[in-house]
C-alpha cells in the first residue's frame, strides 16, 4: 500500500490522518484499527477483542463509582457518583443541563471517584481524566441507540487523537497543566462522538480543535497534591464540553484553526506555564488558606505553598 495512504510512526499529525481518511473512504476509526495492527503486529479481531475488555472495565467503574459507600483515601471526596444516580433515578425535578449532559457528568465522575479510592480505571488518557472519554461514548451511544460495538470502534478514535497530542504536544499535567489532561480527554471524546454522530473526519478534527480553544491554559492545581479535588468536577465538566462541542462539529461547525496547529498551542501554552500551575500543588486552588490547612492535615506539609500572583 502506499506510504502516503497509510499513518506512519510517530503520528503526529491528526489533519494528515483526516486527509488519509478522507482519500481511501474510512472513518478514522478503522485506520486507528489498522495502525494498530500494523504496529503491533496482531489481528484486528484480537486488538478489538482487548478494547472491549477495557471498554468492560469503564463500564464497572461507572457501577463502582455510584455505590453509596464510597469514599476516597483521603476522605476529602464521597459518594458524589451516588448523589448524582439518586437524582437522577427520583426524577424530582428536572436537570437544568439536560439527560445527556447530566448522565455524562455523573458518569464522568464516578470513574474519577473510584481513581481516587485507589479503584481500577483505564487511563484515558490519564488516570486524572479517566472519567471523561467513557462517559461521553457510553452517554452517546446511549442518546443514539448505538450498541457497545460503537463505543468500542470510537475508543480506536479516541486513541488515535490522544495519540497525535502526546506526540505532538502533551498528555502530562506536570509537563502542561491539565489542559493536557482533561482538555485532552474531553478532546478524544468529542472527536469520538462526532464520529458516533455519523461526522465526517473533518468534523471529528474540528470537534477536537474546539475543546482545546475553550481549554487553553487551564492549570493543574491539586489540592494536597492528590487527584481529587479539583479533577473530579473538572472531568464532569469537560464530559459536558465535550458533548456540547461534538453537537457544534456536527452541525457543521469548522473552526478555521488547522486541528493540528490547536493542538501545537495548547503544547506552547504548557511550556509557558509556571511550575506552580504544572502538578505541583503549589499554585491555584492547592495554595487557598483551606487547601493548605487540609494538606497540612492530610500529608503533613509543614508550610502552605505560596500563590503564584
Amino acid at each position: 500500500m502506499d506510504s502516503d495512504n497509510t499513518l506512519r510512526t510517530p503520528v503526529r499529525s491528526l489533519d494528515q490522518a483526516v486527509a488519509i481518511a478522507i482519500r481511501r473512504g474510512l472513518r478514522l476509526s478503522d485506520l486507528a484499527l489498522e495502525y494498530e495492527a500494523q504496529e503491533s503486529g496482531r489481528p484486528t479481531a484480537e486488538i478489538t477483542a482487548d478494547m472491549n475488555l477495557r471498554l468492560a472495565v469503564m463500564q464497572a467503574s461507572i457501577e463502582q463509582g455510584c455505590q453509596p459507600g464510597l469514599y476516597s483515601r483521603s476522605g476529602l471526596t464521597g459518594p458524589v457518583g451516588h448523589l448524582l444516580a439518586e437524582r437522577e433515578r427520583q426524577h424530582q425535578r428536572p436537570t437544568l443541563a439536560g439527560r445527556s449532559v447530566f448522565l455524562a457528568a455523573r458518569r464522568a465522575i464516578a470513574i474519577v471517584s473510584v481513581n481516587a479510592a485507589m479503584g481500577r480505571v483505564v487511563a484515558t488518557p490519564t488516570a486524572g481524566s479517566s472519567g471523561i472519554v467513557p462517559a461521553v461514548l457510553l452517554t452517546a451511544a446511549e442518546t443514539l441507540g448505538l450498541p457497545s460495538e460503537a463505543v468500542v470502534q470510537a475508543l480506536f478514535t479516541a486513541g488515535l487523537i490522544g495519540l497525535v497530542i502526546g506526540n505532538r504536544a502533551t498528555l502530562s499535567g506536570a509537563a502542561g497543566g491539565c489542559q493536557a489532561e482533561v482538555g485532552s480527554a474531553a478532546a478524544m471524546a468529542a472527536g469520538a462522538a462526532a464520529e458516533m454522530g455519523g461526522g465526517s473526519p473533518e468534523a471529528v478534527a474540528s470537534a477536537v480543535g474546539l475543546v482545546l480553544q475553550n481549554s487553553l491554559g487551564l492549570i493543574c492545581d491539586p489540592v494536597a497534591g492528590l487527584v481529587e479535588i479539583p479533577c473530579i468536577y473538572r472531568n464532569a465538566g469537560f464530559a459536558a464540553v465535550a458533548l456540547v462541542m461534538a453537537d457544534l462539529a456536527l452541525a457543521g461547525v469548522r473552526l478555521p484553526l488547522p486541528a493540528d496547529e490547536v493542538i501545537d498551542a495548547m503544547g506552547q501554552v504548557g511550556r509557558l506555564l509556571p511550575v506552580e500551575w504544572r502538578e505541583t500543588a503549589q499554585g491555584g486552588l492547592a495554595a487557598t488558606p483551606t487547601a493548605c490547612r487540609l494538606a497540612r492535615q492530610l500529608c503533613g506539609h509543614t508550610s502552605c505553598p505560596r500563590a503564584t500572583r
